[in-house]
């Protein structure tokens, strides 16, 4: 029977070969093993490094800190659950992007593609490479802040590098994401072992009466979850490739399972070893949490932990850069942004339009560069299109009951994630207004104004506008629309 089946392959696969022509469509060369460092690699970035002081200095004590680590863990799981249903039943690449246009249509669709392709995913790659940058540059400014124009710089390189290894072969880039998710996973295995033996000597102190002097209200627990959730952000990355996934119906839900999971166990054990050196004051006054740690436990071998900082923040961003990629492709290929976004290398089989055009956003996000700002800003708009993504889920369970679904999780798991995503959104509207969230709902609609232009009532001078650019990147970067057959 086993041999029968192989023999069947094999002839499947020839025929394959014989028969249809070679076209310029995304290759499926992840597997599972890639598709697990993909989302340990992309969520294990700069979000542990930097957010354990947003987080602490929200709840202001340990014993809450290190709850709202743990939720935040189990609420990117339970999404993650949600996403693997949907990445299942709609084997498109593009993350939320096909989910909202087969649950509510073209304008919601084409909202989250111009809000993640201008902002969220931008700023999400800028934050992690500017984050990159402030580890590196930590150990030759030792005692003081590095120049603002250093870290910049380093942050621009940082981007080109990443840029260009993506645009160049997604075999490259998934070798490279599996190395720094090693790399990284060195790093946490250092820290939570080293406070482990730590905890095992006897210092306790700082976990005392862990919820004495605790202080929060609504808003500050929101905010803790946005800081929280900003170190978990790449929970749903692997729905962005579904397309270039080995078996997605297997390697899909089962890389969420093993990966998350991992994750939240980790960032746990970090932050208990972080607090084994350092009362919640000294790790608020800290600028680069894990280099201090370092700093008194390892040294004098201290100068691993920046290095290894580094190689960890660099993998998170190639990840990102990975994914997002596949996100404006998409966008393109359905005609919700420049056609030229969805051409293929000829040579590389990348989305090397959509990569650069990325890379370039990214890097514009890097002058304001603040950190924290570009978190909450970012947080706010990512849980907006959660939420939607997974009513649009629990909507598809009525309207769309003809798909197949290899995966169900049950209905109440998406109701709570939507609940849980809609106190995100409005509980630090109405607890501590602020002009940056109205900014970020109008920023939204006016994503409106482009898509009425450009895509639904198509204008003579737009088109004629856009078509002269198409054809000269498409001369001078060697890039076809895709699946056009090659000879």
């Amino acid at each position: 029977m086993g041999e029968t089946s192989l023999r069947k392959r094999r002839e499947d696969e020839k025929s394959i070969q014989s028969n249809e022509p070679k076209t310029t469509s995304l290759q499926k060369e992840v597997g599972l093993v890639s598709g697990i460092c993909i989302i340990v690699g992309t969520i294990i970035g700069s979000g542990i490094f930097i957010s354990p002081k947003s987080v602490l200095s929200n709840t202001e004590t340990v014993g809450p800190c290190l709850i709202i680590w743990a939720a935040c863990g189990i609420l990117a799981t339970l999404g993650a659950l949600c996403f693997a249903e949907l990445g299942t039943m709609i084997t498109k690449s593009g993350g939320e992007y096909p989910y909202l246009m087969e649950a509510f249509g073209p304008i919601p669709a084409y909202l989250f593609s111009w809000t993640s392709l201008i902002v969220m995913k931008p700023s999400s790659f800028a934050i992690i490479c500017l984050s990159f940058s402030e580890y590196v540059c930590a150990p030759f400014y030792s005692g003081c802040k590095p120049p603002v124009t250093v870290v910049k710089c380093l942050a621009a390189a940082a981007i080109l590098f990443i840029t260009t290894v993506n645009a160049l072969s997604v075999r490259l880039g998934s070798y490279v994401q599996n190395f720094f998710t090693a790399a990284k996973l060195v790093i946490v295995a250092i820290i939570i072992i080293s406070g482990l033996v730590l905890l095992a000597q006897g210092n306790t102190k700082n976990f005392e009466n862990s919820f004495e002097g605790t202080k929060v209200s609504v808003g500050s627990i929101t905010l803790a979850f946005y800081n929280g959730l900003w170190a978990y952000d790449g929970w749903n990355q692997l729905n962005y490739i579904t397309e270039e996934l080995r078996n997605p119906f297997r390697n899909l839900p089962l890389a969420i399972v093993i990966g998350i999971p991992l994750v939240t166990v980790c960032y746990i054990l970090m932050n208990i070893a972080y607090f084994t050196v350092m009362t919640p004051t000294e790790l608020l006054q800290s600028q680069a949490v894990a280099v201090t740690f370092g700093d008194r436990v390892l040294y004098p071998a201290a100068w691993v932990v920046p290095l290894f900082v580094a190689f960890s923040t660099i993998g998170a961003a190639n990840g990102t850069c990975f994914t997002a990629g596949r996100l404006i492709y998409v966008a393109g290929r359905e005609g919700h942004m420049l056609k030229v976004l969805s051409y293929i290398s000829v040579r590389r089989l990348t989305p090397a339009p959509a990569i650069i055009f990325y890379g370039i956003i990214a890097t514009i996000y890097i002058i304001p560069g603040d950190i924290n700002s570009l978190v909450n800003y970012f947080s706010f708009a990512a849980w907006l299109f959660y939420g939607m993504t997974i009513l649009g889920l629990i909507v598809m369970r009525f309207t769309r009951k003809d798909l197949e679904r290899p995966i169900k999780v049950p209905i109440f798991i998406p109701i709570l994630v939507t609940l849980i995503a809609v106190f995100l959104v409005l509980a630090p509207i109405i607890s501590k207004p602020a002009w940056e969230y109205l900014y970020c709902v109008v920023f939204i609609l006016s994503g409106l104004i482009f898509y009425f232009l450009f895509v639904y009532y198509k204008f003579g001078w737009a088109q004629k506008i856009s078509k002269p650019v198409t054809m000269y990147l498409q001369m001078l970067m060697e890039v076809v629309p895709p699946e056009k057959e090659l000879e």
